[in-house]
C-alpha cells in the first residue's frame, strides 16, 4: 500500500496581545513604579513630620510630650487623617478627569520627570497640617514651668478656729464683703465663720507679694494650704470651709499653733507671722498653747491673736422659728479666755485684738501687716502656659506650602 502523504507543518504564530491588555513587562514596570511611589510617600511623610515637630522641639523640647490637653475629645478628629491622606495621594489619581485626544503633542509640555514623583507631596503636607491643627485645637497646656521671681513680702500663716462656737451670729458685716458670703434667707444673720471667711478672702485678694498659708483646727489641727502665692487656690480653699469640715467638738489652740510653726520652720523670710483667729478658750488638743507659742517664737515668727466676739454668751440660730415664722436666736454660753490670747501674743512680740464685729475683724488683720517689716525672697508660682501656638504655626506653614506647590509647581493635567 502507498504511504500517506505528510503535509509540511508550520509553527503556530505567537499570540498577539489583545487591545486594552498589558504585557507582563508593562505590569512589572507598573509594579515597580508603585513601589517607588510608596517609598517616596513614606519618605515625604517622615520628613514633613520632622519638619512640623522641629519648631516645637526647639522651642519647648520635651514639654510638648508631657502637655496636658484640655479638650481631649477633639483628639478623636485624628481618625479622619488616614482618609484625608489617602484622598490626597492615591485617591487623587482616581478622581482625575479623562479626555480623549487625537494627538499626544499636547502632553509634551505637561509635567514630567521629577515633578511626577513629587505629585504626592502636597497631600502629605495637607495631612500633617491637619494633625497639627487638631492637636492645637485640643489645647495643650504646660503646668511644669514655674514663674520664679524675686518678690518682697511676708510669710503669714492664718490659724482659723472651726469649732462649734463659730456658728454664733455676728453683726456689722461691711457691704463690700457681702460678695464673699453665701446667700442667706431674710432675717438670718451671718455667722462668725461667715465673717471670718469673708475677711480672709478679702485679705487674700489684697495681697500681692505675701506668702500665705492656712491652718484650721477644732478637736485637731490640719493644714489647709502651706504658705504660697497662689492666691486663686487659697481663695477657693477658704471659700469651701465649713463647720463640718473637721471635728468641731474642741478648740485645740495649741495644736493649731504648733502646726503653723511647723509650716514656717523652713521659711527664709525675715518677717514671719502667725495670726490666730478664735472665739473660745483652749479645749482639748495634745499641745499646750504656751508651748506652742514657744515653738512659734523659735521659728522666728510673731504671734498675733484675734478674739472673735466678746463675752460669755453668743446668739445662735435656733432650729425652731417664732410664732410669725421668723428666724429665732437663742443665747448660748461660749467661754472665752482673753488673758490666754494676750499672754500668747506678748510672749512672741505680737499683739492681741478683740473683734466684736466683722468690721473690727478686718481692721485687726490689716493692722497686723502695718507692724511687720518686709523682706525679699524668691517666689515660685505654678502657671499654665498655652502650647497650641507651637502646633498651629507649623500647620499654617504646611498649608501655605501645599497651596503654593499645587498652584505653581505641581499642577495636575488636565
Amino acid at each position: 500500500m502507498a504511504e500517506p502523504t505528510r503535509l509540511p507543518t508550520t509553527p503556530a504564530p505567537a499570540e498577539k496581545p489583545v487591545a486594552g491588555e498589558t504585557s507582563p513587562r508593562q505590569k512589572q514596570s507598573a509594579n515597580l513604579r508603585r513601589a517607588l511611589r510608596g517609598l517616596l510617600l513614606v519618605g515625604f511623610t517622615l520628613f514633613t513630620c520632622l519638619l512640623a515637630a522641629a519648631y516645637g522641639a526647639i522651642s519647648r523640647g520635651q514639654e510638648l510630650l508631657y502637655a496636658d490637653f484640655q479638650n481631649r475629645w477633639l483628639l478623636l478628629l485624628l481618625l479622619l487623617v488616614p482618609l484625608v491622606f489617602y484622598r490626597s495621594t492615591f485617591g487623587e489619581d482616581r478622581r482625575m478627569p479623562r479626555v480623549r485626544l487625537g494627538t499626544l503633542l499636547a502632553l509634551r509640555v505637561g509635567p514630567s520627570g521629577v515633578r511626577v514623583w513629587l505629585r504626592d507631596l502636597p497631600g502629605v503636607l495637607r495631612s500633617v497640617a491637619l494633625i497639627c491643627g487638631i492637636l492645637a485645637l485640643a489645647r495643650p497646656v504646660n503646668t511644669l514651668r514655674p514663674d520664679i521671681s524675686n518678690e518682697e513680702g511676708i510669710d503669714i500663716v492664718l490659724v482659723l478656729d472651726l469649732s462649734g462656737s463659730m456658728q454664733a451670729a455676728i453683726d456689722n458685716l461691711p457691704p463690700d464683703l457681702e460678695a464673699f458670703v453665701p446667700k442667706r434667707q431674710p432675717g438670718i444673720r451671718p455667722t462668725r465663720l461667715d465673717a471670718a471667711r469673708a475677711v480672709l478672702r478679702d485679705f487674700i485678694a489684697q495681697r500681692k507679694t505675701d506668702r500665705i498659708g492656712v491652718v484650721v483646727f477644732g478637736a485637731d489641727a490640719y493644714v489647709l494650704s502651706p504658705p504660697t502665692m497662689d492666691y486663686h487656690l487659697l481663695d477657693s480653699l477658704v471659700a469651701r470651709m465649713e463647720l463640718d469640715l473637721i471635728d468641731g467638738n474642741g478648740t485645740a489652740i495649741g495644736d493649731g499653733l504648733g502646726v503653723a510653726a511647723a509650716r514656717l520652720r523652713r521659711s527664709t523670710a525675715r518677717s514671719k507671722a502667725v495670726i490666730l483667729l478664735t472665739d473660745g478658750d483652749n479645749k482639748g488638743g495634745k499641745l499646750a498653747p504656751e508651748y506652742a507659742a514657744h515653738l512659734v517664737n523659735t521659728v522666728g515668727a510673731r504671734l498675733f491673736t484675734v478674739q472673735i466676739g466678746q463675752g460669755e454668751l453668743a446668739q445662735v440660730l435656733d432650729r425652731r422659728r417664732d410664732l410669725f415664722g421668723q428666724p429665732r436666736y437663742v443665747n448660748v454660753p461660749f467661754p472665752v479666755n482673753p488673758k490666754l490670747l494676750k499672754d500668747l501674743a506678748e510672749k512672741t512680740g505680737g499683739s492681741m485684738y478683740v473683734a466684736t464685729d466683722a468690721t473690727s475683724l478686718r481692721a485687726g488683720l490689716h493692722d497686723v501687716l502695718n507692724k511687720l517689716e518686709k523682706t525679699k525672697f524668691e517666689s515660685s508660682i505654678a502657671t499654665y502656659e498655652e502650647l497650641y501656638r507651637f502646633l498651629l504655626t507649623p500647620a499654617v506653614v504646611l498649608l501655605a506650602l501645599d497651596a503654593l506647590l499645587r498652584a505653581l509647581l505641581l499642577r495636575r493635567f488636565p
